[in-house]
């Protein structure tokens, strides 16, 4: 414990508070340091400030008109809402992958190779390099090593979650935002995105919006549950999942309510 304690945040989130234009507030003086090549869980009901939190990090909050922000976020320590940060190679650092799976038209060599080229690199074995290792790292390398030229569109549910996945590791990100990314799959699919996320984790920091109480505490190293834009406790797995400080989390968890 003390050695982790040591190490610094690889995102740590110091005193954030969000508002929407409607004067909804989203994020209540967020509090949170996430450690690096941990699987990081935030979980709550809806619209508790989870999905908000996670886009602030990358700063896909800033597609978002009329809404105010106080306090810090930091990764590597540098605040991502400094004047200096470069917004584009922040969200390749910091990659997010949405409930709805979203390829892209063509095939899924070309979906694996977009954001290569918009990087910038032309190196046809370094692109086949980052395509397999990518396709495997999201455990669907197998499934697809024959048909890379075919359409991203003709795949099933849970193989377009993972080429999407496998598209954001292709970048080499430090950080992979995973909101609700097993929503609508079926329960193999769904095993198979899991088994990968402890894979993935030796490699990246993970920070996850989980399907249902039950997957959160079946893959968190550490989570955080949120309620009405606050964050009310964080701890191990075993902590929050078996032996809860707050009253609010052991109801959640024990389904009295939400």
């Amino acid at each position: 414990m003390k050695e982790q304690a040591m190490t610094p945040a690889k995102i740590s989130v110091k005193n954030t508070t969000f508002t929407y234009g409607d004067g909804t507030q989203a994020l209540k003086n967020i509090n949170l340091d996430i450690r690096p090549n941990e699987l990081f869980v935030l979980f709550g009901p809806s619209r508790s400030g989870k999905t908000t939190l996670m886009r602030l990090m990358n700063r896909l909050s800033d597609l978002i008109d009329d809404t105010t922000r106080e306090g810090e976020i930091l990764f590597n320590g540098q605040d991502v809402f400094g004047r200096r940060t470069d917004i584009t190679d922040l969200r390749r650092r910091v990659s997010m992958v949405f409930a709805i799976p979203t390829p892209l038209p063509g095939s899924i060599y070309d979906n694996m190779t977009y954001g290569l080229r918009m990087a910038g690199i032309r190196d046809k074995a370094v692109i086949d390099e980052r395509v397999e290792r990518g396709l495997q790292q999201a455990a669907i390398w197998d499934e697809v090593k024959d048909r890379l030229d075919s359409s991203a569109f003709a795949l099933s549910g849970g193989q377009k979650q993972r080429l999407c996945l496998a598209r954001s590791l292709a970048l080499e990100p430090e950080v992979i935002l995973l909101d609700n990314p097993t929503s609508g799959l079926d329960p193999i699919s769904t095993a198979t995105v899991e088994r990968s996320l402890y894979e993935l984790k030796q490699t990246y920091t993970i920070i996850m919006v989980p399907h249902s109480v039950q997957q959160a505490a079946r893959v968190a190293d550490r989570a955080a549950f949120m309620l009405n834009g606050e964050l009310v406790e964080v701890g191990t797995q075993q902590e929050l999942f078996l032996n809860p400080h707050d009253k609010r989390t052991e109801d959640y968890i024990t389904g009295r309510f939400g």
